[in-house]
């Protein structure tokens, strides 16, 4: 068997046999086939798609290629949500402790943000103290006290993604629906979990602009987790405004604790019920979403879930005590006000330049070496379908650095489109897919 054979079939869009992609994938991984003849077949998979067959098989070796992490001493439901990524997503923050309350687990690898988009990690990271579990003995620990299994990444798990994802990214091959399902399932496959609930994030500030897109997306994902055995569910959601009002890291950390305190923005609640109700029906506890808002609502008003986010906090280095007071965050040294130049209604937010905003006062990464400022972030004041009268206050820029706060500013008043007849508000849940 040769690679230029496998890579021909594939260009002459010809299905590959389970041996033929195991053969590629494993000699790659060895340094048997080189990176020219990887990128080769990475594009023919661009132009030409994978069948179900191949993308689970390929799926398999990529998860197979490092450790699999397994959580048989936790006896709980476990629940392992994944977004795609989005501005102000700070959904992990408030689900975990809320699925923790309501008996469920939470096992999930989380990441860091990169570009426009920001990571679990680094919100947690605002907290001083807090350190990320990096090994199964360290989460499974913290899941049996807490219920919440946060593990950031590891390069034991999945080490052929990485390789391949360094490869894509110079290969213009990113973009390619089939490699962006395998990559990241093989991460939800390598963790062990009862449900997967993917939150697939579409429009201007996602990964996905497109509708079409997200959902061939989210269907490939769910079509690799039944393939392998896994209970998948998918939610498209909506990243054209950013989620919340708090665009950021601590300040993400204070939305979020003011959500589980029942005080949350309605687009971020709407998102956390929907992946929450969709985890008490895989459990079996209730039959249909409209029956467990109730379970919800107390858990937050008797502020059991609040608790647990306290308790995970504390058990991993941080002070629990933070859910009283915002001033162990750390703190911005100036806040800018940002004025509206018209008057009417917001028809449109571009979230992907509210992150980049962001990004460039501190608050995100450019590069993967960049360090983040976790003081820094933005809160926008105003959401698609307010009214805005002119020069009335539409954001607020919490800064450390004066160097690039005017292009912040000028990014964020480009960023706001208003005009003149009413605007209906978005959802924020555009589909589900089951």
């Amino acid at each position: 068997m040769r690679a230029v054979d496998l890579i021909e079939k594939k260009r002459n869009k010809e299905e590959l046999s389970k041996e033929e992609i195991s053969f590629l994938l494993n000699e790659y991984l060895k340094g048997n086939v080189p990176d020219y003849q990887m990128s080769a077949f990475l594009m023919a998979t661009y132009f030409n798609d994978m069948t179900a067959g191949e993308l689970l098989e390929f799926t398999t070796i990529m998860r197979d290629s490092g450790d699999i992490v397994k959580f048989d001493d936790v006896e709980k439901f476990l629940v392992d949500k994944h977004s795609t990524g989005g501005v102000g997503d700070k959904v992990t923050v408030v689900l975990a402790p809320i699925l923790s309350a309501l008996g469920m687990g939470t096992t999930k690898l989380s990441g860091k943000g990169l570009g426009h988009t920001g990571g679990t990690i680094d919100k947690f990271e605002a907290i001083e103290g807090f350190r990320f579990s990096n090994t199964r003995e360290e989460v499974v620990s913290i899941a049996n006290k807490t219920g919440i299994g946060l593990m950031g990444y590891s390069d034991k798990i999945v080490p052929l993604d990485k390789k391949l994802y360094s490869l894509r990214d110079v290969t213009g091959t990113v973009p390619s629906i089939p490699l962006i399902a395998s990559s990241i399932m093989s991460k939800k496959l390598a963790i062990q979990s009862d449900v997967i609930i993917l939150d697939v994030k579409v429009g201007d500030g996602a990964f996905m602009k497109d509708i079409n897109q997200a959902k061939e997306l989210a269907k490939r994902m769910i079509e690799i987790g039944k393939g392998a055995g896994r209970q998948v569910k998918a939610v498209l959601s909506n990243m054209d405004e950013p989620l919340g009002y708090a665009i950021g890291n601590a300040n993400e950390i204070v939305e979020a604790i003011e959500t589980l305190k029942g005080n949350g923005p309605e687009d971020l609640n709407e998102v956390v019920y929907t992946i929450a109700l969709l985890s008490l029906k895989a459990k079996g506890e209730i039959k249909d979403l409209s029956e467990g808002k109730k379970k919800i609502d107390e858990v937050i008003n008797n502020g059991t879930a609040l608790e647990k986010l306290s308790q995970f906090i504390t058990e991993s280095g941080g002070d629990g005590n933070l859910i009283n007071d915002y001033s162990l965050l750390p703190q911005p040294k100036e806040v800018m006000e940002v004025l509206s130049a018209k008057e009417g209604y917001v028809s449109k937010i571009k979230a992907e330049e509210i992150g980049k905003a962001a990004m460039i006062i501190g608050a995100g990464r450019a590069t993967k070496e960049d360090l983040i400022d976790h003081a820094v972030g933005i809160k926008i004041l105003k959401k698609v379908g307010d009214k805005v009268n002119k020069n009335e206050k539409i954001a607020e820029i919490y800064y450390n650095d004066s160097k690039n706060v005017e292009d912040s500013k000028n990014m964020l008043l480009d960023a706001y489109v208003i005009q003149e007849e009413k605007v209906e508000k978005q959802k924020a849940i555009l589909e589900i897919i089951e």
